[in-house]
């Protein structure tokens, strides 16, 4: 009895190791929070055509665009193969901001909000 004690023991405790790992690596990932220069999401739209390329339009807020990081931040969001476009627009944090995007372009109302950067990203056409 000692020793089906003792293997199930040296079993269990590497697996509840490895699943510790794989549940804090699942939570700790980088997000645009915690790239330099203040970044926050505020607005997203995406077409519901899954045949053909994706479109994805992000609106992100710079607080200190002095120090931002603009392309390692629009790294961070989706691109998938197949000929898919995110958009990534950059708007000063401390001035007014869409909330909301079209899929038309130019995506947002530019008599009333004003890009400070637009980075783009495509997919590879396979």
């Amino acid at each position: 009895m000692q020793k089906k004690s003792k293997k199930l023991w040296i079993i269990a405790v590497p697996l509840i190791l490895i699943l510790g790992y794989f549940i804090y690596d699942a939570y700790s990932q980088p997000s645009i929070e915690d790239i330099p220069g203040d970044f926050t999401e505020v607005a997203f739209v995406r077409n519901e055509n899954n045949k053909g390329g994706i479109i994805r339009i992000y609106a992100v807020t710079v607080g200190d665009q002095l120090n931002a990081q603009y392309d390692k931040c629009a790294d961070m969001f989706p691109v998938n193969d197949y000929g898919s476009i995110t958009k990534v627009y950059f708007f000063d944090k401390n001035k007014p901001f869409p909330t909301s995007l079209n899929l038309e372009e130019p995506h947002y109302d530019t008599a009333k909000y004003e890009a400070i950067n637009i980075l783009s990203r495509r997919g590879l056409k396979k």
